[in-house]
Order: structure tokens, then C-alpha cells, then sequence
């Protein structure tokens, strides 16, 4: 049976590390305590939601030196190639993280390639799906201004300042477009640090995710007039209350022919009416701690793979022995 299947990273590990957003530090600019026994918990409620609504869950193992690993929306973004891959005919573009976080890059690579699937590298700053993702017959690509996290000082209390920047530089565009070749790219520059992923600011939903939840503010005046004349309509403009919820940090999937989109926990009653409105079922999950000490919520935590066509004659024993071993139902049930 073919399945829509997606990656996750074990949280077992799940700390503030680099604190590399400001959601990870408090205004002394001090790194945050995750709950870890909260966060684990939140984390496999959220799987079972997922498994429940017809997905299939890969699950990467954690590595302590890298708790980033929970968020794998990060990791890269799964393309058509020209090679084509016989097992699903995809390839896997891997990030070029941020330097606290760009280890990761080995264990994704390792996984994804044990899983099946090829993968090649972008030789710019780029986050992955974060950044660069469908919207109607288009793709949207996120970037800002790459800066070197540091303290800076400043007037007023605390009389310093934390500079993050964003994650991915405007020139991989001219990569992106060789990749996804005649499909248009719409590229948006963002400007708040406090939503420093396109995916903390649009969600892309619907049939044919022609549908986009949008915070505007978080988006230059150039790119907000962009936005608008590119999608029009089909925008539904965030409250600043929903935005701070990372409403936008969502997943959607179909499942008994019906779309589903998963959601934090909390959005308002008018969001839920307006995706009701366009024809997909809202479900909330409580992901809290992880977009407190984080700044990550559910597609943060969230890899998309695709479709798997479990049929194809020419999967390697190999491949379909790794596929079983990391399978949430089977990882779990060995350590």
C-alpha cells in the first residue's frame, strides 16, 4: 500500500542548545529549560494524531550533541529530479544550516539515503521546507538577511541586544529554480527575527494548498504587496494573537478523502471557521513547549516525504529492513 509518509526526530534529546531564535532565550538573553518529560509527551500525542489520520512516521534517532534533530522540517525539501530515483522517483535537497546546526546534515543524509530516497546539496544558506513550499501552482521561497549571531550592545534594559538574523540567503533562489524548473518561485523577504521561517508565517492548505493562512507583518512592504497581487483572495490574513501561536506551523494531509489540517493548540475561533470555511477539518494539538523554548511548533516537527510506493518491485532488502526498523511502531517498541 502506498502511504504519505513523513519524518520525525526522537526528542529524547530536546533542549536549547544554540538558542538561535528568540523564542529560546528569555530578555536577559539567557537559554530556556525545556520540560523535557513535557516535551516527549506532547511529541508522541502529536505522532499518534498523525498515525491516526492514515500517516506513516519515520523516526530519526536522537543525537545529543544536536537537539535541532526534533525539528526536520528543517532538514531540506523532497523534489522531482532529472535522475530519477526507481523506488519513488524523488530526490532529497539537503539544507546548508546554520553553523550550530549544520551537523545535522550528516545524520540526515545518512537516514534519508537508508530510507530509500537520493539526496544532493545546495551550496547556499538554505533551511529546507521552512523556507521553500507549495502554494496553489507556485512555490513560495522565504529569506532575509543572513547576520552572525552575537550579542550587540544597545540603550535601555538589558542594555544589550541578541542578534539572530534569518536562514536562508535570497541567491539559493537561482538553485531552487534549476530544481523545480518551470514552476514559478515567488520569493518574500522576511523581516521579524521572531518569525524567522516562512513557515512561521504562511500555511499553505486546501486541495491543491491553494489556501494561505498569512501574518502579514512579518513580511517587508515590498513583499507584502507581492504576496497580495501573486495569491489575492486566497490569503487569510493572521490576528497578531494567532501569529504568536505560529498558526501558520501547520500540516495538512488527506485522509479518507477528506483534508486535514493539524494546528497548535489555542487558535482562534475565527481561524478554525475560516479553514472550515475552505473546505479542510481543523485539528489542534497542544505542541506548547516546543514553541516556548524553541520556537518550533507542529510542521517544525514534521519532514515531508512524499508519497512511498511500498509495491515497486526494485526496493532493496536492505531499504525495506531500515524502512521497518524506524517506523514509529516498530522503533519504539525496541528501546
Amino acid at each position: 500500500m502506498n502511504k504519505h509518509s513523513i519524518l520525525m526526530g526522537d526528542p529524547f534529546f530536546f533542549s536549547i542548545k544554540g538558542g538561535a531564535n528568540p523564542h529560546t532565550r528569555n530578555l536577559f538573553g539567557i537559554k530556556k529549560q525545556v520540560d523535557r518529560n513535557l516535551a516527549i509527551k506532547q511529541w508522541h500525542y502529536l505522532a499518534d494524531v498523525l498515525l491516526s489520520h492514515g500517516l506513516q512516521i519515520f523516526v530519526i534517532p536522537p543525537q545529543i550533541e544536536y537537539p535541532g534533530l526534533v525539528y526536520p522540517a528543517n532538514a531540506g525539501f523532497l523534489a522531482k529530479v532529472q535522475q530519477h530515483a526507481p523506488l519513488i522517483e524523488k530526490g532529497f535537497y539537503l539544507s546548508n544550516l546554520i553553523p550550530t546546526r549544520s551537523g545535522e546534515e550528516f545524520f540526515y543524509k545518512d537516514f534519508i539515503e537508508n530510507i530509500g530516497i537520493p539526496t544532493y546539496h545546495l551550496s547556499k544558506r538554505f533551511e529546507g521546507e521552512a523556507d521553500f513550499f507549495p502554494a496553489g501552482n507556485k512555490y513560495i521561497f522565504t529569506y532575509g538577511k543572513i547576520k552572525q549571531q552575537r550579542f550587540r550592545l544597545k540603550w535601555g534594559f538589558p542594555p544589550y541586544q541578541r542578534v539572530y538574523g534569518f536562514r536562508s540567503d535570497f541567491n539559493v533562489l537561482t538553485e531552487l529554480e534549476k530544481i523545480i524548473n518551470s514552476i514559478p518561485i515567488i520569493p518574500l523577504e522576511l523581516i521579524n527575527e521572531s518569525y524567522y521561517h516562512g513557515d512561521t508565517i504562511f500555511s499553505s492548505f486546501g486541495e491543491n494548498k491553494q489556501y494561505l493562512l498569512v501574518f502579514m507583518e512579518g513580511l517587508s512592504k515590498d513583499s507584502q504587496t507581492t504576496c497580495k497581487k501573486q495569491f489575492g483572495d486566497h490569503l487569510i490574513p493572521l490576528s497578531e494573537n494567532d501569529a504568536k501561536l505560529y498558526s501558520t506551523n501547520s500540516f495538512q494531509t488527506t485522509y479518507q478523502n477528506e483534508n486535514i489540517l493539524f494546528l497548535p493548540k489555542g487558535v482562534s475561533d475565527q481561524l478554525i471557521h475560516q479553514v472550515k470555511e475552505r473546505g479542510a477539518i481543523p485539528v489542534q494539538i497542544d505542541v506548547s513547549e516546543f514553541l516556548k523554548k524553541g520556537g518550533g511548533s507542529i510542521k517544525c516537527m514534521i519532514g515531508d516525504l512524499g508519497i512511498f510506493y511500498e509495491s515497486a518491485d526494485d526496493i532493496k532488502e536492505n531499504v525495506k529492513e531500515y524502512r521497518e526498523k524506524y517506523r514509529y511502531e516498530n522503533y519504539y517498541k525496541k528501546i
